[in-house]
């Protein structure tokens, strides 16, 4: 009978859906129409159908890639309420939609309406007799779920004849036991009262969202800015919504959450993709990494931006008429020290020319040549081949990139650091920055730590300005306020220019870089130095934090709390606490949570809601064992977690193994299919496919992301690798949702 039941209702919400489906391809082809008729008005002939054109357009292109992307999972939840408040049924999904009488077919889930789906309890139920939830998988509804939120309102709908059947086990549960797979999935469907209170919370100001691992900390934030967009659309795809993640790898895994909301106005970008036209996706090793993280590097990048170009002349004589005319280095210091004090290098550009011209005219004390008059010394200085050579080499225009490539030079280093950081940090940085290369793309040389500092030096040289159009061809560009890009070339910048191609500036400015709202994730690993970066896109926007300061990587939290607070600039926070771990099973939570507490970690340490029965495995090798012995121990582990579990299989690793332990698993042939990408993955910097069911990865690797098993070997090394590797062993050891294993 019990079967029967579910097999009723699945087969009533199927002919829903399929109601709701045929809807959504109307829509569909409603859009396709309108973006037909958005092309024929640029066919009327005036600007006013251009306009129009590209407004009809935009609007259906993105409609149309709503609907696309809302397929998956389209309907999701039903709410049965009191009579009173409403007999039908409300069904709630990823996006609204209407029927062919503009009456509501399906409620969007960010809207109003839709909150009580997520805010109504047994003790509150607000009307709600029964919240249901829709198992879907494409377009097929797989079961359902159902919570009873009010048994007396229950008996008085069934007195009245309605027929509310409560089945399945739960959709919180339900949700928990899935399997993992490489990319992370909404939570629209399961959300729980207090995600969703973070979730709804004011669009002004900060909100903070805090909780120990599991607790859905990041889906929530996801979910937030898709509310945010849905309820202030102008305001935030105008302005833009930034979400900033610590990998690539991470960024793969929550790719997918936004676009299956129906959003996709977001940019995000790992913290080696914040800076536009750069991409870096390898850290430096740790103690370099503390030192580039440190606040310390602001004031080193502004010495840098402030110091001559190493190949810059350091003299320059004239003849005119009975003048010599010489600029030496006190001269030139001055009429340097003159222009940084007006303002940013690059921002000088045009008033280079007059302030040399200012410092030579004022040696003229001849006759002749003061009858000869300002405006004709300008004229020839300007035509004199010397001077302009002298001029553009002395103050050439200068990019982030190119002065960070100053920095390979150790007594350049030691110079603008001087104070700031001792001789060992100077070793370290110069070692590392000893290979780059003005020559090649700057993405492929630097780190990802080095990405904050090239932002730096961005913004302390600022934006080179652009020369007008009609100045193009006049040689008085320069003293008139225009600048000459090409005419402004050093000699070595020419030399080191790829063949055939000319220097140009950047493709953005500065303005191009500020969002409406900006969104954090793993808050408490940012360094000094990238708050400061992700600071600048968010001076005028709001703001969504997330993280949990036991889970920090970076050793001196205070500084990171100023530069954080600092980049915030006062604004109002919200603070919202979670503190359910939905992820782990509890017995492997417990084990975690031990492990804090046992080395001193002051740790959040919220309930785990859900048992499996499976305790966490410790594999330990005897004195003796070898590599081969860890090879054969990790190998069984894998195979005996890979049998148990449908979904994923993380073996996480000491940076030093990661290759090593990638060729193991190209070579298990049990395990071929699943670790066919592995084998491109041999190098640190390259992250795992999509695809790869079985990955390698490192304890820095595995931030924000879940397996359904984890095997961590050689767990001691992974502590020991970093003043941080108790932290970062914890978060590995929170990352599996039901099968743990250490191999010691």
């Amino acid at each position: 009978m019990a079967d029967e039941l579910v097999e009723r209702e699945v087969a009533s919400e199927q002919a829903f859906v399929d109601r709701v489906y045929r809807q959504l391809e109307v829509a569909g082809e409603a859009a396709q129409e309108l973006a037909k008729e958005g092309h024929s008005r640029g066919r009327v002939g005036h600007e006013g159908g251009l306009v129009e054109r590209d407004a009809m357009v935009f609007q259906a292109a993105k409609r149309i890639a709503q609907l696309d992307a809302a397929h998956e999972g389209l309907v999701f939840g039903r709410l049965d309420m009191e009579a009173t408040v409403d007999p039908q049924p409300r069904y709630v999904g990823r996006i609204g939609l209407r029927d062919d009488d503009r009456d509501s077919l399906l409620i969007d889930w960010r809207a109003p309406a839709a909150a009580v789906f997520y805010q109504a309890t047994a003790a509150e139920p607000q009307s709600v007799i029964r919240r249901r939830v829709l198992r879907s998988a494409s377009r097929k509804v797989i079961g359902v779920e159902d919570e009873l939120l009010d048994a007396e309102a229950l008996a008085t709908a069934e007195a009245a004849g309605r027929a509310l059947p409560i089945v399945g086990e739960g959709a919180l549960m339900a949700q928990l036991s899935r399997a993992r797979d490489r990319s992370m999935h909404s939570i629209v469907a399961t959300i729980q009262a207090e995600q969703d209170k973070a979730i709804r919370a004011p669009s002004r100001g900060v909100v903070s969202i805090s909780g120990g691992p599991g607790t859905g900390k990041t889906v929530v934030a996801l979910h937030r800015a898709a509310f945010l967009l849905y309820n202030e659309r102008q305001r935030y795809e105008r302005g833009g919504v930034l979400v900033v993640g610590p990998s690539g790898v991470f960024m793969r895994y929550i790719e997918r959450v936004l676009p299956s909301l129906g959003e996709t106005a977001v940019a995000l970008r790992s913290l080696g993709e914040v800076v536009n036209d750069v991409r870096a996706t390898r850290h430096d090793e740790p103690a370099v990494a503390d030192i580039k993280g440190s606040a310390r590097m602001a004031e080193v990048m502004r010495r840098v931006s402030r110091q001559q170009a190493p190949s810059a002349p350091s003299e320059f004589r004239v003849f005119f008429r009975d003048d010599r005319l010489v600029l030496d280095r006190g001269r030139l210091g001055q009429v340097r020290r003159q222009l940084m004090s007006q303002g940013l290098r690059n921002k000088q550009l045009p008033r280079v020319s007059h302030a040399l011209l200012d410092a030579l005219w004022r040696q003229v004390r001849g006759e002749r040549g003061r009858e000869y008059g300002r405006e004709k010394f300008n004229e020839d200085m300007l035509s004199n081949q010397d001077f302009l050579d002298f001029a553009i080499d002395w103050w050439p225009p200068l990019d982030a990139p190119t002065v960070l490539c100053w920095l390979r030079d150790p007594e350049f280093l030691s110079r603008v650091s001087e104070g700031l950081l001792n001789a060992e940090e100077q070793r370290l940085l110069a070692k590392s920055w000893s290979a780059l290369d003005p020559t090649r793309a700057i993405s492929h040389q630097i780190s990802i730590e080095d990405v904050p500092l090239l932002d730096e030096l961005r913004y302390a040289l600022g934006d080179l300005p652009q020369k007008a159009d009609d100045a193009r061809d006049d040689p008085m560009h320069l003293i008139e306020g225009g600048v000459n890009i090409q005419e402004l070339m050093t000699a070595s910048e020419r030399e080191y220019a790829p063949s055939g191609r000319a220097w140009a500036p950047p493709t953005s400015s500065i303005d191009d870089d500020l969002y409406a709202h900006v969104l954090i994730d793993e808050a408490q690993d940012l360094t000094p130095m990238q708050w400061r970066m992700v600071g600048r896109r968010g001076r005028t926007a709001s703001w969504t934090i997330v993280g949990d300061p036991a889970q920090s990587s970076w050793p001196a939290p205070a500084e990171a709390a100023q530069a954080r607070s600092a980049a915030l600039e006062r604004k109002v926070i919200h603070e919202f606490h979670l503190s359910t771990n939905y992820r782990n099973s509890s017995e492997i939570y417990a084990h975690a949570a031990a492990y804090a507490q046992r080395v001193g970690l002051n740790a959040d340490l919220p309930d785990a809601v859900r048992r499996t029965g499976e305790e966490p495995k410790e594999i330990v090798l005897g004195p003796g064992a070898d590599t081969s012995d860890l090879e054969a121990a990790t190998r069984a582990a894998v195979l005996d977690v890979a049998g148990a579990v449908s979904g994923t299989v993380g073996i996480v690793v000491p940076v030093a193994r990661r290759s090593e332990v990638n060729a193991w698993l190209a070579s298990w042939p049990e395990l071929a299919d699943d670790a066919a990408g592995a084998r491109a993955a041999v190098d640190s910097s390259v992250a795992p496919s999509g695809e790869d069911r079985v990955v390698v990865l490192t304890g820095l690797d595995t931030k924000g992301l879940e397996f359904d098993a984890i095997v961590v070997v050689r767990p001691q090394e992974i502590e020991d690798e970093s003043a941080t590797g108790r932290a970062t062993l914890y978060v590995v050891l929170t990352r599996a949702t039901q099968l743990l294993t250490t191999i010691s």
